[in-house]
This record gives structure tokens, sequence and C-alpha cells, in this order.
């Protein structure tokens, strides 16, 4: 969905925003490979022989000729965790004023995970939410209600007005998580991947931990792309100062552009073959690009799933 569509004074509403922005995925859905299951992905499955045919949703067969059973509250299919990392270099860049087509990327990550909260109540599948930065800040299991997905919503609304200084390392907090999170389940972890250590064989033995009792594990890994990627500064002399660390360091953006991207470039092919190798989807997100990406991992996944 191009995040222009949605007015501006309506991210003040997160839960309206989400579920504008998934209604914008789905009307697109119809367009791309995923037609064919986006009918049924709302409230029905495809009706298998040898099942009772008395929710059988006929209105459905006269549309589509095709059989489909209606699900209900109590048929949860999916439990999901969604964990979002807080930490100082998640508030990059620096906004003024947060508007759904200019966004830091912990306030992307809420809106994201929003979006997909409306998907899963609209699946009647559960949610979970965990939140970490230098200490593990926020844990809710796996529910269904709507009193339950209220109280997530708040706390993401809380999260995208709150200012973080602190640094991470997030192998730590992944592996007392994943102590959490007893039934299998499809977790999604929105984090920009910057470690003040270099030693990413941690961070991965604790992505893997996070696999332990089947679960199924999304990388998303999260960037600015016009800075983060692309360098794109102005070539006046700038002072660049790592928020985790206090770091600092003069240079000409345009002197060490091109070696820089060259180094992203090679770290980012890194995470993707250590992924491919744990067998985690990697799924990098600019977001600068709307939520689709997003969302489409999460129907990929599900679908793997049931």
């Amino acid at each position: 969905m191009n995040l222009s569509e949605v007015k501006s004074s309506e991210i003040k509403n997160l839960g309206i925003l989400a579920k504008q922005v998934v209604e914008g995925f789905i009307t697109g859905i119809h367009k791309s490979p995923f037609h064919g299951f986006s009918v049924e992905f709302s409230e029905h499955k495809l009706y298998n022989k040898g099942e009772s045919t008395r929710h059988i949703d006929w209105k459905l067969f006269a549309k589509t000729e095709k059989l489909y059973t209606k699900k209900y509250e109590e048929e949860t299919n999916l439990r999901c965790h969604i964990i979002i990392d807080n930490s100082a270099s998640m508030h990059y860049p620096v906004v003024k004023k947060q508007t759904v087509d200019n966004l830091n990327k912990v306030v992307y990550s809420a809106i994201a995970a929003a979006s997909l909260m409306e998907i899963l109540k609209r699946q009647r599948d559960a949610v979970g939410l965990s939140i970490y930065s230098d200490k593990y800040e926020y844990y809710a299991p796996e529910k269904g209600s709507e009193r339950h997905r209220k109280m997530l919503l708040h706390q993401l609304e809380q999260l995208m007005v709150s200012k973080s200084e602190a640094k991470t390392e997030t192998y730590q907090y992944l592996h007392e998580i994943a102590e959490k999170i007893h039934r299998r389940s499809l977790i999604f972890l929105f984090t920009d991947m910057f470690q003040t250590t270099k030693d990413h064989d941690e961070l991965f033995e604790a992505l893997r931990h996070l696999k332990y009792n089947k679960h199924e594990v999304v990388l998303f890994h999260t960037f600015d792309g016009k800075t983060e990627l692309n360098f794109n500064f102005d070539n006046a002399p700038k002072k660049f100062v790592d928020v985790e660390t206090g770091q600092e360091i003069n240079v000409f953006a345009e002197n060490i552009q091109e070696k820089y991207k060259e180094s992203i470039l090679s770290y980012f092919k890194t995470l993707k073959n250590r992924c491919l190798q744990s067998k985690i989807d990697y799924v990098p997100i600019d977001i600068h690009k709307g939520f689709n990406e997003v969302l489409t991992a999460y129907l990929i996944s599900r679908r793997k799933n049931i």
C-alpha cells in the first residue's frame, strides 16, 4: 500500500491506520500472484471431503462454485508472536513529526505490527508481543480476544511516542523471549540488526533458539534505505554519531559513499546467507516502501503453517 494514500492525521489512531493498510493490501492481492488464496484468507477455509457439511457457506459457493466452510472464533489455527527492538538505533531517523510517509524505524515497526494484528484478528489467530532494548520491556502471551488485541495496540501506540537512548545486544533478549514461547508459533522479529558487538555467532545462536519447539521465524531487517543503505547525504562536512555507543566520526559523505554501500551490502548478504543456513526467513524492509512486503511475508508463512 502507498503510504501517501493514508491521511497523515490518522496515524494518531493506530487501529484505524492498520485497518486501512490491510484493506489496501487485500485489494492489491487480487492483482498479484497471491490471487487464489486471498478470498478465503478472511473467514473461510476450503472444505475437505469427509468433513461435516453443516458449516458450508452456500452463498459463497453460489458465487465461486467452490466449497468453503465458515471459521469460528474458537478455531484458532495459528499462534503468532511479534518482537520489536526498541533500542536507540531503531529511533533513527530523527523525525520532528511522525506522518505515514515520514517515519522512523520503531514507528514503522509498530504500524507494521498493528497491521499484522489486524490480519490475525480476521483470521481468528492468537497474537503475543515482546519489546526489548537494554532490558526486556514488555511481554504479552499469545491470545485471540479483542480485549487482548486492544491492549497490544495501546502498547504499540506508547512505543510510537517513546524515546530511547538504550543500546542493546539483541541476542541476550531473544534467548529470554524464546524461553517464554512454549507452544509452536510463527515469530516475527523487527530489528535493524545493529549490534554493539561484532560477534554474529551469538546473534544467530539466539535466532536459532527462537526456532526451538518448531517455531517458524521471520526476521524483518528494518532499515532506512535512503541513508543507512544508500548513504544519501549532501557533500558538506558532517559529524556522524553512533546513537548507541556515542562514537563520532567527521567525514564528507561523497568520499566514503561507494565504500560504505559496498560494506553494507556485504553485511546484508551475510545476514541473508546466515538466515538461510538457519532456516529463518530473511526479509529486508526499507521503511520508505510501505507495508506490503511485511504482509506478504505473513501470507507466505501462514500458508506454510496450516
